[in-house]
């Protein structure tokens, strides 16, 4: 008979015993302790690290490219202001305006004159102020600066007409300003850098990314104009409020568009932003320049040497060995000098002299210098908006040629200067950021801010445009899309841009507009 077996094991001879340490046995309350401190100790380590990484984000934005000079003193900040154009000659017209305004109000057309030269040189200070702040930060961050601050002056237009409730005054400035961006600038610096470069690269990516976001604010601009096409035959009034209803909706959501794009460009792709990123394509130089000017300079035949491509490449994604020509103090003709290889280090590319950038005024100065421009701008261009009705009702001019032309051309006068500066410096990814970055501003920021605004002030603005500007719209960015499109420019296509922006220009001088059905309360 078999003897039953146990169920509890028995240790045989010869066989090692498990030993279990006291230790480290837990009950269930110190597993569950354990684990949370595990817990803890990783989310602490988490948000260290979050921390880290933020700090390190907000490092490279606040750190400027290049090592920055002494600040200068306040007097010599003074200077700087006076010396920084020979637009500030126009500042005159500021006290002109004004007493005009006072002493004769009936002159509508003398106070717009004025107040629109005025308002030239003051934007023109505007981005001064913003290209001194802009060297003390880092290069993305400098430019949506320039972006940001220089659209400052549509924005205080913008703002003034529509607390007065000039609705289509709004509305067409707004637009006229992307299409100035668009077509005129953007057109300026692919032509000026076409005199010097047979093409121009830049940055492809980011300009498809550009396209895109213009061409969904093409859109939000067509739908409410299609949506009133559809029922047209219907009570007109809950028609106008549905489309009031519709555009505060779509302008929340432009904004949210446009806080998605600064996330973009400032921190999960900020390489695409930057002149020297890999993914631009090399500047081209003329083997025989067609464009370049033989002439006399100081009395004598002046015979300037003809550089090969090989010898001289700008482009800051070129692998090739770049020179610097140096002019001898005897006046003779340049003379290369080789630069070292670009691998071999930043010391090796440029001089300590070249790697500082010297501030022409120091930060209390800037900041004292917007807070002053905008407040001339505030005023002056109160004087301004409300001279155009009266400046208008003889039939002269109308009121859509002033908004869609003028006005956008006295605001954007300082990004004209700056973006061509640029492109001839082969530095056409910032061109295209002071350019097509405005616009993306003014159609994914301003115009929806404006509306909501309006929302807040109940002011009945909508998205719903003049029929004729927003087609002038959509064909302007599909336009500016294929011309963007191979990620090259040279100067035809900016001849090419900047006629398209005339024809614009000759349209809207005999267009008589149409009359808004939607009035202020």
């Amino acid at each position: 008979m078999e003897t039953p077996r146990s169920s509890t094991p028995v240790a045989q001879p010869g066989t090692s015993e498990l030993h279990y340490d006291s230790t480290q046995l837990m009950i269930p309350s110190q597993m569950a302790g354990t684990s949370s401190a595990v817990r803890g100790s990783t989310t602490d380590g988490g948000i260290q690290r979050k921390k880290t990484l933020l700090l390190h984000h907000a490092t490279t934005l606040l750190q400027p490219p290049k090592k920055v000079g002494p600040a200068p003193t306040v007097w010599q900040s003074i200077r700087a202001i006076v010396l920084a154009s020979w637009l500030n000659i126009l500042l005159v017209c500021i006290p002109i305006s004004w007493a005009l305004n006072f002493i004769l109000p009936d002159q509508y057309t003398l106070i717009f004159v004025f107040s629109f030269l005025a308002i030239i040189p003051l934007a023109k200070l505007l981005a001064f102020a913003t290209d001194e702040l802009s060297m003390r930060v880092g290069q993305t961050l400098a430019g949506l600066m320039n972006a940001t601050l220089v659209s400052t002056v549509e924005l205080i237009v913008s703002i003034i007409a529509l607390v007065k409730c000039e609705l289509d005054i709004v509305q067409s400035s707004l637009l006229g300003s992307i299409l100035s961006n668009l077509l005129l600038v953007l057109g300026m610096c692919f032509f000026a850098g076409g005199l010097r470069f047979s093409e121009q690269g830049f940055g492809l990516i980011a300009a498809q990314m550009n396209s895109t976001l213009l061409t969904i604010s093409v859109i939000a601009v067509l739908i409410p104009a299609a949506f009133a096409l559809t029922d047209s035959g219907g009570d007109q009034t809950a028609l106008q409020q549905w489309i009031l209803q519709m555009s505060h909706g779509v302008a929340i959501i432009l904004l949210l568009i446009y806080g998605s794009y600064l996330f973009f460009q400032l921190s999960s792709h900020k390489a695409l932003y930057q002149d020297d990123s890999e993914e631009i394509l090399e500047s081209k130089r003329y083997e025989e320049n067609p464009f370049k000017l033989k002439g006399f300079r100081h009395g004598k035949r002046n015979m300037a040497p003809q550089y090969t491509e090989a010898g001289l490449v700008l482009s800051p994604s070129s692998s090739r060995t770049q020179v610097r020509f140096t002019q001898p103090e005897d006046g003779n003709s340049p003379v290369a000098q080789p630069i070292s290889d670009p691998e071999s280090g930043p010391a090796a590319l440029m001089t300590p002299e070249e790697e500082t950038e010297v501030p022409q005024m120091s930060i209390p100065v800037c900041i004292g210098l917007l807070v002053a421009v905008t407040v001339f701008v505030a005023v002056t261009a109160e004087f301004l908006v409300d001279s155009i009705n009266g400046m208008t009702a003889t039939g002269a001019i109308s009121k859509g040629f002033v908004g869609v032309i003028l006005l956008p051309i006295a605001g954007n006068a300082a990004e004209h200067v700056t973006a061509v500066t640029v492109s001839v410096k082969d530095k056409l990814t910032l061109s295209l950021g002071v350019a097509v970055g405005s616009s993306i501003q003014i159609a994914l920021f301003v115009i929806p801010f404006i509306v909501t605004l309006g929302w807040i002030l109940d002011k009945p603005l909508t998205l719903l445009f003049d029929p004729l500007q927003s087609v002038v719209l959509f064909l302007s960015v599909l336009t500016v899309n294929y011309v963007v499109q191979d990620g090259k420019s040279n100067w035809l296509e900016g001849m090419i841009l900047m006629s398209l922006y005339l024809i614009v220009a000759v349209t809207f001088w005999y267009y008589p507009g149409v009359t808004s059905t939607v009035q202020c309360s």
